[in-house]
């Protein structure tokens, strides 16, 4: 027997209309996607960081100047 919270007004699942069941599967299973996309998002930053972090060792170890461009 589950419950859930919806407008401050608590619900048992298990009384919901079989369209409320499958519209709270439905929640369930966006809620789990956005998990995943967020998890999935934290790693590219870390990434991102992890690659910016690399540039900017390899431009400031780079002994060339910034010149102006070759005619």
């Amino acid at each position: 027997m589950s419950k859930i919270t919806i407008n401050e007004q608590e619900y048992e699942t298990d009384s919901f209309s079989e369209e409320a069941k499958k519209e709270f599967q439905m929640i369930q299973f966006v809620d789990g996607e956005l998990q995943r996309l967020q998890a999935k998002a934290a790693v590219l930053q870390t990434a991102r960081i992890a690659y910016v972090n690399s540039l900017s060792r390899a431009v400031s170890t780079d002994k060339k100047p910034a010149g102006k461009p070759a005619k």
